[in-house]
């Protein structure tokens, strides 16, 4: 890629991350190409649909999902403490961008989604938080990591939507972790 190019490319994903944050995924990509000083073409030319740019924003924060279940997998407590701290960050990883809960959860186990490898990201790292549950034989064997990332995403998506601070979405996931363990 030549070196304007790049320019262009960065600009456009740090003004994209800039309004998904603020105004969500459907925001207009006509203006996050203004925001980014470019034209509508050369947006187009480096992401020929939203969801291109939606996996360009995401690809920073796959390196903190991994950060993110490394720290889960030490947390001080039993089991139950263990999977609520790791549901509280999964909610907070994927409601960085207003909308986001809804676009990643809706993406979950969806092979052609664009998001996929993100999705995969968040599966597998749920995945070791409960394999680590499941070596200490407490929680359900039957439990998948994309029945985990649907779940608590439907709460995440709820919660975003309707504002709600993480005060009010800890009693749900308390639900569904106590469905969880044995």
């Amino acid at each position: 890629m030549r070196a304007d190019a790049k320019r262009n490319y960065d600009r456009i994903v740090e003004a994209a991350r800039t309004a998904f944050r603020q105004r969500g995924y459907d925001t207009s990509l006509d203006q996050i190409a203004k925001d980014a000083g470019v034209g509508p073409g050369t947006l187009y030319r480096h992401f020929p649909t939203r969801d291109d740019l939606i996996d360009a924003v995401m690809q920073a924060w796959v390196d903190h999902v991994e950060d993110t279940a490394d720290k889960a997998l030490t947390h001080e407590g039993g089991p139950r403490e263990v999977l609520l701290n790791w549901f509280e960050e999964y909610v907070r990883l994927i409601s960085v961008h207003k909308g986001g809960p809804a676009k990643i959860t809706g993406a979950m186990g969806d092979d052609a989604s664009p998001i996929r490898t993100k999705c995969q990201v968040l599966q597998s790292a749920g995945g070791r938080v409960l394999d680590r549950l499941r070596d200490e034989d407490a929680v359900r064997d039957d439990v998948t990591p994309l029945q985990v990332a649907r779940l608590v995403g439907g709460i995440a998506a709820v919660a975003d939507q309707s504002e709600l601070d993480p005060v009010a979405v800890r009693p749900m996931l308390e639900v569904v972790a106590d469905g969880l363990l044995k």
